[in-house]
């Protein structure tokens, strides 16, 4: 059955009763694993499903609450997702008055997606939003954990050797820029810090002892923070 079949038999369908949360930040991988346990779905079907539908490998949903149709299967509702996701996303790229192309929207969640990653707080955002920036200006490697928290890895720990052994376009320790795709999926927040960053001359932060980043400008004085954020 076609797409816009299934849309069809969504929008003629009963009125949802079930809801389901993904939360900012949250890949893909976790948010259909999470569908299966709360749906009892088949997770191996729900990725299929996106990995046919989906426009990009990570970052399509738009984090919030849906509601979801009575008694979809798998691929029904992924594809209810998606255009829910999607219409929203073309509103956000209007708002910012940014064409809602493929390559370039991609490059937007995909900043986006680090930053969501990396921030400590709403607050935070604009200013890993010009820590990304400024190093990809010089040349630098972002050289973040984040970036590293994509799929399966969600909420594991970043270890030395982790990075010495992950091959992939996420290791911004190896390889320079942004990843190829996003890590996860990303709030308007997080989109807006990535289309306005903070004007800074910040290369380097590191999370103090209250949560939050401290930022500098020069490797000596990012060196000190790390020493007074570990004493």
């Amino acid at each position: 059955m076609s797409r816009i079949a299934y849309l069809y038999q969504l929008t003629t369908a009963k009125a949802a009763t079930r809801q389901i949360t993904l939360i900012p930040g949250e890949t893909t991988a976790v948010f259909l694993k999470q569908i299966a346990d709360a749906l009892s779905m088949d997770v191996t079907l729900l990725q299929k499903a996106y990995d046919q539908h989906a426009t990009y490998k990570e970052g399509n949903f738009v984090p919030e609450t849906y509601s979801i149709p009575n008694e979809p299967n798998e691929e029904k509702l992924i594809v209810h997702l998606l255009h829910e996701s999607d219409k929203k996303m073309k509103s956000l790229a209007n708002e910012y008055h940014q064409p809602f192309e493929k390559e370039k929207w991609l490059q937007i969640v995909t900043k986006a997606s680090v930053i969501q990653k990396e921030a400590a707080s709403e607050s935070d955002m604009p200013f890993v939003s010009s820590v990304i920036d400024n190093r990809i200006k010089k040349g630098m490697r972002l050289q973040m954990d984040g970036t590293l928290n994509y799929g399966e890895y969600s909420h594991q720990k970043v270890t030395a050797r982790r990075i010495r052994t992950d091959k992939t376009p996420y290791n911004t320790y190896k390889n320079k820029g942004l990843p190829t795709d996003p890590v996860c999926n990303v709030s308007k927040e997080a989109i807006h810090a990535a289309l306005n960053p903070a004007h800074t001359d910040y290369l380097y932060f590191v999370r103090g002892k209250n949560g939050e980043h401290i930022y500098s400008s020069y490797f000596s004085t990012h060196h000190k923070n790390i020493v007074n954020a570990t004493k």
